[in-house]
């Protein structure tokens, strides 16, 4: 297993060395000049060169990734040329507001998606079924936006029960993320209700489960702790890369709900032509997907023992 692992590190590196270079290349070639966007287009030839200079701008393209690679590897990303500040300060201050919505969002479509999945396998050709993937299908579907305004108009200015925009100010308050966090997981938990239903109705029918009621078991034991367990195996690995998509995706939400996060911060970053900041988002979210993807891989052991063994 150790063995294993750090080979997996290994091949991380190509990936985000890859990930980094098509990013580099990519805003580069983006029309328009981040100078003149950041200092208006009646400023003197002479004034924006030496912009540019200041900036790294005028070296060559090849330079200009190395150095920004040699930073990187340093932990520096650069300073934003909009906003002025350091782009890993930037990072640091709005990563815990996508973190937390994410997290709320994973948790929810996770739990609420196995439980409906595990029902609906157990119930087969039910009313709950039938509408479980009839859900599924909406769920799909559904754009996230018009469900997030849905959501603020039913739930914050009809009922009053929840907060329909911000964080809640200092710290983490629950209640703030519920919303959102509904809304940018509703998709993945109709997917992973569909999934694990599939997976459970395969199980159902293998050997070891007909050993298990053979041996007088109750149900809830073999449908929980028997055939879940190995209907998981899938689960895990969309759950895993979920939650990286999940970070990248989540400018929607944020948008739609005010919080302050890393959808946010990209968004305005890539309107800007803020290169460091695109960059830098990037190649954070790009670490967080592969760093994800290596951990479902070292759970697949924990799950399905046969998989250790191999």
């Amino acid at each position: 297993m150790a063995r294993f692992i750090i080979w997996r590190i290994f091949q991380l590196i190509p990936v985000i060395l890859g990930i980094s270079i098509l990013t580099f290349l990519m805003m580069s070639f983006v029309p328009g000049d981040p100078v003149v966007l950041m200092l208006g287009k009646h400023i003197s030839p002479q004034t924006l060169e030496n912009a540019r200079q200041g900036l790294g701008l005028d070296q060559p393209l090849l330079t200009r990734y190395l150095q920004y690679l040699w930073n990187a590897l340093q932990g520096d990303f650069g300073r934003s040329y909009i906003q002025h500040q350091e782009v890993s300060q930037m990072l640091y201050d709005k990563i815990p507001v996508t973190f937390c919505l994410v997290v709320v969002a994973q948790t929810m479509a996770l739990t609420l998606g196995v439980l409906i999945g595990v029902l609906a396998s157990v119930k087969r050709y039910s009313f709950w079924d039938r509408f479980t993937t009839f859900s599924a299908l909406i769920g799909v579907s559904m754009p996230t936006f018009w469900l997030g305004m849905v959501l603020q108009l039913v739930f914050g200015v009809l009922l009053h029960i929840l907060p329909v925009s911000g964080t809640g100010g200092e710290g983490f308050h629950l209640q703030n993320y519920i919303l959102p966090g509904f809304t940018l997981g509703f998709a993945s938990m109709a997917m992973y209700a569909q999934l694990i239903r599939s997976n459970m109705i395969e199980v159902l029918h293998m050997d070891y489960i007909r050993t298990a009621r053979a041996k007088g078991l109750s149900s809830r034991i073999v449908v929980f702790k028997h055939a879940m367990r190995n209907a998981l195996i899938p689960v895990t690995t969309q759950a895993g890369v979920d939650f990286g998509s999940l970070m990248g995706g989540a400018i929607l939400t944020e948008t739609i709900f005010s919080l302050p996060g890393i959808g946010t911060m990209l968004f305005n970053a890539i309107s800007r032509r803020d290169y460091p900041v695109v960059q830098g988002v990037t190649l954070f979210l790009a670490l967080v997907f592969v760093l994800i993807n290596l951990l479902v891989d070292i759970s697949y052991a924990l799950l399905d023992p046969r998989i250790r063994y191999d």
